[in-house]
């Protein structure tokens, strides 16, 4: 435990995020110690349908592109969920 309180972090879907999601963003409470894999699970239970498009989602943290999914969060405040596009 980081000692640090949770805060909020705005998560944005996108394409079939969205439509899984039923929403275009929310903002969700975490701990700075959570991790992607955590969120992912967090936001799957809490929107039926959206984990098995998450399982497939590339994640942008405050417009990085993230591709350690057990490193802590920390302080970020954006997280974009980008599932698999066609038509490039």
């Amino acid at each position: 435990m980081t000692g640090k309180p949770r805060r909020p972090v705005e998560v944005r879907y996108f394409a079939a995020a969205e439509a899984a999601a039923g929403l275009a963003s929310e903002v969700v409470e975490i701990d700075p110690s959570t991790t992607l894999t955590q969120l992912r699970t967090q936001l799957g239970a809490a929107h039926p349908g959206l984990a098995r498009v998450l399982d497939r989602s590339s994640f942008l943290r405050d417009s990085v592109v993230v591709r350690e999914f057990d490193i802590p969060l920390g302080d970020a405040s954006v997280i974009e969920v980008l599932p698999p596009f066609a038509g490039g």
